[in-house]
C-alpha cells in the first residue's frame, strides 16, 4: 500500500510518523514544496530574531527520514487526479497512490488591494516568507502590518528587534477583538502602544503605493492618511491552500469538505490541518481549525484510519497559546469575544496592565465553560478536567493553586484573584495554603 502525503507540516509528518509507527510495511511519501525536511513553522519568528537557527527548528535529524522509510519528495503539487489515484508536480513526475492525505495547510489571505503584489508586500506563513522579509527589511527604518491576529503581532516584534518602527494597522477597535473579550483586548491594545508601536485601530488599507524603484514606498488608509513605509506586511488571516485541486472532484468550500473522519467525498483520499473543513462542525467547533495542536492531533487521528483502524476524529476541549510580545496568553475552553445570554463571566487585572484573568461559566449551575489567562500560566490538564466535569466557578477560583505553574517565589496572584472574586459575590473567604 503507498500512501501520499502532500504537505510536511505539523499535521502531514504527525500522520507519517504514527502510520511508521502502526504499519512497518506500507509505503509512506510526503510531498513538499515548501522545505525537505520538517521544521517547526511557530519558530519562524526566533530565525528572523537571531534566538536560532534554521537548523535548530529541525526537531529530527536528516537521517532519521530514510532510517524510518519516510520518503520525502521536493516538489509543487500541480494537481491531483482522482480517477487514476496519482498526484502531478510541476516538473512533471507523476506519483501514483493507494491513499491520499491532503495536509497542504493555508496561505495568507489577500483582498485586491492595489499594490499588494510589489516587492516588499508580503505575509508571514512559510519558509520562503521568512526568507523575502530578510531581504526585504534590510536596512529599512519603516514598515505597516495590515490586519491584528496572531501573525501580526509576531511580524511586529520581529521588527522591532531591528529597531524598524512599526505601523499597526487593525479595523477592529482593539488588537484583535473578533477573538478576545474586550477587557483583554484593551489591555493587549495598551500594551502594544508602551513597546512603541503604532497602533492604529479602526483603520483599514485601501492602497499599497510604489516608489520609483518600484519597490513598496508607502500606503494609503481608507482615511486617505498616507504613511510612509518600506515594507508592508499582510497578516489578514489565512485561508486554505487548495487551488491545485480544481477539477479534481474533491468537493470544496472554503476548504476541503471532510467528514468527521476526516474523509473526502472521494474514495481513499482524505484531508486534514489547516485546509480541511468540516462538512458537519460540532456546536461551537469551528468549521476550519487552525491551530497547532489541532493538526497535529487531526494527523495521529488520520493514522489509525489509514492503517486499518477507522477513527473519527474527536477535538477535546479547545485550547490555544500565543504571546503578545512579552505577555504569555492561555485560553482553554469556549471563551468567545461576547457572551451568550446563558453566560456571565468575572474578570481580574492587575494594576500594572500585563496580567489578568478570566472565567466564564453558565448561569443556570455556574458551571465553569472557559479560562483566558493573560501573563500568567496554568496547567492544561487542571483547566481541561475543570471544564469537562463542569466544576463550579466558585470552587475552581477557590482551587486555583492547584494548577499555578508561575515561576517560584513569583507573587500568588491566585490570592489576588479570590479575593477580588469574593469581594463581588456573597461566599465566604476560604484558607488558602
Amino acid at each position: 500500500m503507498h500512501i501520499v502525503i502532500i504537505g510536511n507540516g505539523i499535521t502531514g509528518i504527525s500522520c507519517a510518523l504514527g502510520i511508521r509507527k502502526k504499519d512497518a510495511t506500507a509505503e509512506v511519501t510526503v510531498i513538499s514544496s515548501e522545505s525537505e525536511h520538517f521544521f517547526s513553522r511557530t519558530a519562524l519568528m526566533y530565525i528572523y530574531m537571531g534566538h536560532m537557527k534554521y537548523e535548530h527548528t529541525k526537531p529530527y535529524e536528516d537521517w532519521f527520514w530514510a532510517k524510518n522509510r519516510i520518503n520525502l519528495v521536493r516538489g509543487y503539487v500541480s494537481r491531483v487526479h482522482t480517477e487514476s489515484a496519482s498526484v502531478n508536480l510541476e516538473n512533471g513526475r507523476i506519483i501514483q497512490y493507494d491513499k491520499l492525505l491532503i495536509a497542504s495547510g493555508s496561505k495568507p489571505n489577500k483582498f485586491d488591494w492595489p499594490g499588494q503584489n510589489l516587492p516588499g508586500v508580503q505575509g508571514l506563513y512559510s519558509l520562503q516568507d521568512l526568507q523575502n522579509m530578510e531581504l526585504h527589511t534590510r536596512g529599512i527604518s519603516e514598515a505597516v502590518i495590515v490586519g491584528g491576529g496572531l501573525i501580526g503581532i509576531e511580524m511586529a516584534e520581529m521588527l522591532l528587534s531591528r529597531q524598524i518602527k512599526v505601523h499597526f494597522l487593525v479595523r477592529e477597535k482593539y488588537y484583535w477583538s473578533n477573538a478576545l473579550p474586550e477587557e483583554e483586548a484593551r489591555m493587549i491594545s495598551r500594551h502594544i502602544r508602551e513597546h512603541h508601536i503604532n497602533l492604529q485601530p479602526e483603520t483599514e488599507l485601501r492602497e499599497i503605493i510604489a516608489g520609483d524603484s518600484g519597490k513598496v514606498q508607502g500606503v494609503i488608509t481608507q482615511a486617505g492618511e498616507i504613511i510612509p513605509c518600506q515594507f508592508v506586511g499582510l497578516t489578514a488571516g489565512v485561508r486554505p491552500n487548495i487551488s491545485f485541486i480544481e477539477s479534481s472532484g474533491i468537493k470544496t468550500n472554503m476548504g476541503i469538505l471532510v467528514n468527521e473522519y476526516l474523509e473526502t467525498n472521494v474514495a481513499n483520499v482524505y484531508a486534514a490541518g489547516d485546509c480541511a473543513e468540516f462538512e458537519s462542525p460540532r456546536p461551537d467547533n469551528p468549521a476550519v481549525e487552525q491551530l497547532w495542536y489541532t493538526g497535529r492531533l487531526q494527523g495521529e487521528t488520520l493514522a489509525n484510519t489509514l492503517t486499518g483502524n477507522r477513527t473519527a476524529y474527536q477535538r477535546g476541549i479547545w485550547f490555544n497559546s500565543a504571546k503578545f510580545l512579552d505577555i504569555e496568553y492561555q485560553t482553554y475552553g469556549t471563551m468567545l469575544p461576547e457572551l451568550s445570554p446563558e453566560q456571565d463571566s468575572f474578570y481580574w487585572e492587575h494594576p500594572d496592565g500585563t496580567k489578568s484573568f478570566r472565567a466564564s461559566y453558565r448561569r443556570n449551575d455556574r458551571s465553569i465553560v472557559g479560562f483566558n489567562f493573560l501573563g500568567l500560566r496554568f496547567r492544561q490538564l487542571i483547566a481541561e478536567e475543570w471544564i469537562r466535569n463542569r466544576k463550579p466557578v466558585d470552587q475552581c477560583i477557590r482551587e486555583l493553586q492547584h494548577g499555578w505553574f508561575d515561576p517560584e517565589f513569583s507573587r500568588p496572584y491566585y490570592r489576588d484573584i479570590l479575593n477580588a472574586f469574593l469581594a463581588c459575590t456573597d461566599f465566604k473567604p476560604v484558607s488558602i495554603n
